[in-house]
């Protein structure tokens, strides 16, 4: 018997949700918690009658530990399931500490306000000594190591596809398939189509954040940075077909980088059409982007929550959008000390998962493998105090959840390499 405190109620949430209510051996107790109550309500309305999972909601601000900590008492979870926004993982980890309960994150740390002084020096001083430009990294949370080691408790951080499932594959890469690795490749393709002009698949606020942000890789042991989108390749996806694709900055890569001993490169692509690219573009050139706050008619506003309102809930694109994903990596290295190459991947389809959960495919591929590690956790095939991301555990019951729940892999053993 397991209870689950789950923080969020937006897409991936709901898919995550919708996957433990499937899952009701492990989750046995969910309480759905949001700012905003009538969303848990309508989900838990929407669930009852169709599981044997007892399902519960709370109005919580994420952003306050003092609300995070009296919820977590009053219910008493064996677990919490931080899948709100990556400005909230320090107070939810806070809470967990405070109140002796587990912690799940689907996407590192990385503030809001980025004019607060303390955060600035912190960040400007990383800049320079680690050589990436990028607003999230894992050195906030990788601090609580000794907290969440003292106090007994296990930390399982960005387990969703990209972070989440691409670290799995690459330690099972390594586990089964590999003596040494050389490079890895972590591609993300969205072959998917909504039909609206500009729409981005999950918050847009961090999405444009992530997609505008100077891109970087690391090779043979440290950082390189380029300009934003200026990395292109052309690849033919299983699946979905040819598609241009750029090289982000991507967090995965920072922990694969210190866990994947010997590892040479690693790099990250995702793919995007042209008009996308036009619009965020032009977006960008009139400053819709920004973080900073602008005086507008007496009132402060930052532009980037702005534009947030104006485009299509993410949640909203699942009924319109066709096509699949295909999402995985690509490794070259050696075994029996002979070269090696390998893909292992997931191909998803949008309306399956619409049909399955309500869900376009880019929440479903981050939903379904919240509830993995969750249930690893619950069920203590992965028992370890302290932080750790997905690699750094044994990958093989994950991945064989993952071929259960609903995101089979496979392993293309002659890939195209990218060059």
């Amino acid at each position: 018997m397991s209870k689950v405190l789950v923080i969020g109620c937006g897409g991936v949430a709901n898919v995550a949700i919708r996957k433990c209510c499937q899952n009701s051996e492990v989750f046995t107790d969910l309480c759905i918690a949001s700012r905003t109550k009538a969303k848990c309500d309508a989900l838990a309305a929407d669930l009852a009658g169709k599981t044997s999972t007892r399902i519960t909601t709370a109005q919580v601000d994420a952003d306050d530990v003092k609300q995070l900590k009296a919820l977590i008492d009053a219910y008493q979870p064996d677990l919490v399931m931080n899948i709100a926004l990556p400005y909230q993982d320090l107070t939810i980890m806070d809470a967990c500490l405070a109140c002796g309960v587990n912690y799940l994150d689907t996407a590192n740390y990385e503030p809001e306000k980025l004019d607060d002084p303390a955060w600035r020096a912190r960040y400007e001083k990383r800049c320079r000594e680690e050589g990436f430009s990028a607003y999230f990294d894992y050195s906030y949370q990788w601090e609580y190591m000794e907290k969440f080691k003292a106090a007994g408790l296990t930390a399982l951080l960005g387990t969703g596809f990209d972070p989440g499932v691409t670290q799995a594959y690459c330690a099972w890469a390594q586990k089964h398939l590999f003596d040494t690795i050389d490079t890895i490749d972590i591609l993300d393709c969205n072959g998917g189509d909504h039909g609206y002009p500009f729409a981005t698949n999950f918050n847009p606020e961090v999405n444009l954040r992530e997609v505008s942000a100077p891109g970087s890789y690391w090779e043979n042991g440290h950082w390189v940075e380029v300009p934003a989108m200026s990395i292109k390749r052309e690849y033919d996806f299983d699946g979905v077909g040819q598609k241009d694709m750029y090289l982000l900055h991507h967090e995965e890569i920072e922990s694969l980088a210190k866990n994947i001993p010997g590892v040479k490169r690693i790099r990250f692509f995702m793919t995007f059409g042209q008009s996308y690219l036009t619009h965020m573009q032009c977006l960008e050139n009139v400053g819709m982007l920004s973080t900073e706050p602008v005086l507008y008619e007496g009132r402060e506003i930052v532009p980037i929550q702005f534009l947030k309102a104006l485009l299509p809930d993410p949640a909203s694109l699942g009924p319109r959008t066709v096509g699949k994903t295909n999402i995985g990596c690509i490794f070259t290295g050696t075994k029996d000390g002979r070269p090696k190459t390998a893909y292992i991947y997931n191909i998803c389809d949008h309306q399956a998962c619409y049909k399955e959960v309500g869900s376009q495919a880019i929440s479903y591929t981050t939903g379904v493998p919240a509830m993995v590690g969750a249930m690893m956790l619950l069920t203590g095939k992965w028992n370890k105090p302290g932080v750790y991301t997905v690699e750094q555990f044994d990958p093989d019951p994950y991945m064989d959840a993952l071929n259960r729940w609903g995101l089979p892999w496979q392993v293309d053993d002659h890939p195209v390499l990218v060059d």
